[in-house]
Formats: C-alpha cells, structure tokens, sequence
C-alpha cells in the first residue's frame, strides 16, 4: 500500500492517529496559482485612477489610519471589495463547473449552459427593478429558487444527467429565459435599463463589504457540500454498479452535488451579475494542470477560476481607463472560443 501510494506521488503526513495522503506537485501548483493570484490582487490595489504605491500597500493593510481619506475610501471601500468579490465569484463559478461536469460526465456542462444563469437573473432583474429598496440579502434567496426552478425544468426535460441532450436542452432553456429577459428589458423604464444592463454585464463596480458578507455566506454551505461529498463523488465515477456496491447512495449523492453548484451559482450571479465560462474553462484547466481526484479539482477550479475572474475584472478596468468594461464581457471574448473549441472536439458524441 506504502509503494503504491509513492508511485502514484503521494507522501503520508501523519497528524497524531490520523494520516494524510499528498501529492507535493499538486500542493505546490496550487500555492503557484495561489500566489499568483496574490500577486494580481496587489497590482490591482496598486493601479487605477489614483495610483498607489507598492510600498504603500501594507500600511493600507494594517495601518488604514495613516492613509488620507482619498486613498482610504479608493482602497478599502472600491478596490479591495472589489477584488476580493472577484475572487470570490469567480472560485464559486469554478466550483460549480467542476461539480456540474463530475455529475453530468460531460465536459460542455455548466450551470451557466442549463438556464441556471438565465432564471437567476430573471428573478433578480425583477427585485432590482420592481422592488429596489428590499435588501441584498433577498438577492441571492430569490435567485437560488430562480436557479433551482430552470435546474428543475431541465431536469424533468432531460430525465437523465448523463446524456448529451441534458446539455442541448439546457441550452434552449436558457435562450428561451433570455429572451424573456430581452422582452422585459424592452418595457422597463430606460434608466432602470441602463442600470440592469451593466449589472447583467458581469461588472463588478458595485462591490461592497456587505455584498461580500453575503456572497461568502452562501459559498460556504456550497462549497462544504462538494468538499464532503468529493469521496463520495470519486467513487461514483468508477460506474454505477461499482459505486452502489462500494455502498454509495447515487440518487442522493447526484441530488445534494446538483443542488450545490446551482446555489454557488445563484449566489455569484446574484451579486455580480452573468459571468459566463467561467465555469466551463476553469475545471479544463484544472484537470490539464493538476490531475487529481475531486478534492484536487474543486480546489484547482476554484483557484483558477478566482485568477479569471481577476484578471478579466483587472483588464476590463485598466485596459480602456478610463472607460471601465465589465469583466462579463471581456470573459466573454474568451470563453467563446472556447466553447466551440470543446464542442468541435466532441463533434461526434453530440
């Protein structure tokens, strides 16, 4: 057992009675890409309209007392939120990507491409718009039921998780809410338009301390579920017969990790709006770089879809300062490609 766990590139940690299995290559890519994305949040707090310096950054850390009111009010109450909200969403997006992808074993799933965006936003659109003065913490409740009810439709549609048309038929689930969103959109009010368009552009402006205390309140639960449930999960992958055998429950297995990416899901769109692919390219690259069983990939998706997040927020507000694009929009850029990339290379299962 001891050489086999060595060939694999596990080492044993011993912590008292218990014992833990690492891999050391997959540990130091995951502190690479966690220190890269270090790096990123620090350039993003240094860089903007009112540039602040690199050696500046600790005492606006640790001694915001020092700061003038300026740079105090850019730093703690603009970019710091700011940035921390992208890495937030964008490892809620990885997370439910690889999840969805694990249940679905389908590498073009997404609770994006099964309408979860879509309803989430529909919901949402219609608190922002109808009802303005409820609080954000209706936001992510309200759009978790929009997201479960499209995930739902699905569902009955399909009868199957596994099977391309799953994915085919969320995908029209999707384009139908959308346009039902278009024709909503077309009858509001044009200042609440403008408003809801750059929300449901994927921007993340509107970043606050309290928005971040809500979303990271609903990405706790969801990502525990997957983490607990990652044994379980890798299991399952070995087949249906070998996993009932093994003693694991499918049916409540499937039920809890579907539901789970759905409320990461629900809970990002909610405060920041559509940020589509993100969890479509994060578990790609998560399994290109990492290799490793469910704990790996939801930990790699997560961290590599926190950098994309960051990045493409870094690049829509730096880029074309001024003029702040949405990091929606540029992710989107991205991701196209991609999508039809994947599908290219699945052209014959489809």
């Amino acid at each position: 057992m001891k050489n086999t766990a060595q060939r694999l590139g596990f080492h044993r940690l011993r912590l008292g009675q218990f014992t833990l299995l690492l891999r050391p290559r997959l540990l130091l890519l995951g502190l690479l890409l966690a220190a890269v994305a270090l790096l990123l949040a620090v350039f993003g707090i240094t860089q903007g309209s009112l540039p602040v310096p690199a050696s500046d950054i600790g005492r606006a850390l640790f001694y915001p007392q020092q700061l003038s009111s300026q740079q105090y009010y850019i730093v703690w109450d603009i970019r710091l939120p700011r940035l921390l909200m992208a890495l937030l969403s964008g490892a809620m997006l990885g997370m439910a990507g690889a999840a969805m992808q694990s249940i679905t074993r389908n590498g073009l799933a997404d609770p994006g491409l099964i309408g979860v965006k879509e309803g989430t936003s529909a919901v949402v659109l219609v608190l922002i718009l109808l009802f303005p003065s409820l609080s954000l913490l209706w936001r992510p409740l309200a759009g978790m039921a929009g997201g479960l009810l499209v995930a739902l439709i699905v569902v009955l549609l399909a009868r199957d998780f596994s099977r391309p048309r799953f994915i085919l038929i969320g995908i029209g689930v999707s384009w139908a809410f959308a346009a039902g969103i278009g024709v909503f959109m077309t009858t509001a009010d044009v200042r609440d338009v403008q408003t809801a368009l750059v929300w449901m552009a994927g921007s993340l402006h509107s970043a606050t301390w309290s928005l971040l205390a809500v979303a990271f309140c609903w990405a706790l639960p969801g990502a525990l579920i997957l983490f607990l449930t990652a044994r379980a999960s890798d299991v399952a992958l070995l087949g249906d017969q070998s996993a009932t055998g093994l003693g694991v429950r499918l049916r409540r297995l499937s039920l809890i990790r579907f539901c789970a990416p759905v409320l990461l899901t629900a809970a990002s769109v909610s405060c920041v709006g559509s940020l589509g692919f993100v969890g479509l390219i994060a578990p790609h690259m998560a399994r290109f770089l990492l290799r490793g069983g469910q704990v790996a990939l939801l930990s790699g998706s997560a961290l590599l879809g926190a950098l994309l997040v960051l990045l493409t927020d870094s690049i829509g507000r730096l880029a074309f300062a001024p003029l702040q694009i949405p990091a929606g929009i540029v992710m989107a850029l991205v991701g196209g490609p991609f999508f039809l990339l994947l599908l290219w290379r699945r052209r014959d299962a489809l």
